[in-house]
């Protein structure tokens, strides 16, 4: 897989992870701010974007704390090894993935270069917090909230997919 493509995949599978949720957070003793956190493991499935051949799937475990203005993505493998972490604030996101680092002014720019779409952030965490806001194009199924099991499909702008989350 190319070092290009693989960055993309990853920033897809976080983007795609934002778009999942519902769930109640937990509190992370580590962090003195307490702020949000999650942790699971997702499934992706989605048609490919121009340029790229065929249906796209991934897997992967993950943590995430923090809001849309301020937080962090770890994606990791089925082995557990870190595969990708993404931190952002309301200056920049910084990408760090595939031994490399990629710098973006914001968590949106970076969604938008990658998947070359804009994407409700704002909603996904709403989501992820068990709150069912309504977005153009998107469609939460929180019936399964209380046992941490959260799908949601995306039909338009496309291109479609389809997110499996099962929090721990």
């Amino acid at each position: 897989m190319k070092p290009r493509a693989s960055a993309v995949h990853t920033v897809t599978l976080f983007i795609i992870l934002l778009l999942v949720g519902c769930a109640t957070p937990t509190s992370d003793n580590s962090n003195q701010s307490e702020r949000p956190f999650w942790r699971g493991r997702l499934a992706l499935k989605f048609e490919a974007a121009q340029g790229q051949s065929g249906p796209q799937s991934f897997s992967a475990g993950f943590e995430l704390s923090g809001n849309p203005q301020t937080g962090q993505l770890t994606l990791y493998t089925p082995l557990g090894i870190t595969a990708a972490t993404l931190s952002w604030s309301s200056q920049n996101a910084v990408l760090q993935a595939d031994g490399g680092t990629r710098y973006f002014a914001s968590l949106d720019a970076s969604i938008k270069e990658v998947l070359g779409t804009e994407i409700p952030v704002t909603a996904f965490f709403a989501w992820l917090a068990g709150e069912n806001m309504a977005v153009a194009g998107w469609q939460a199924d929180l019936s399964q909230h209380a046992t941490g099991r959260i799908t949601a499909q995306r039909t338009e702008p496309g291109p479609p997919a389809e997110i499996r989350l099962i929090l721990d």
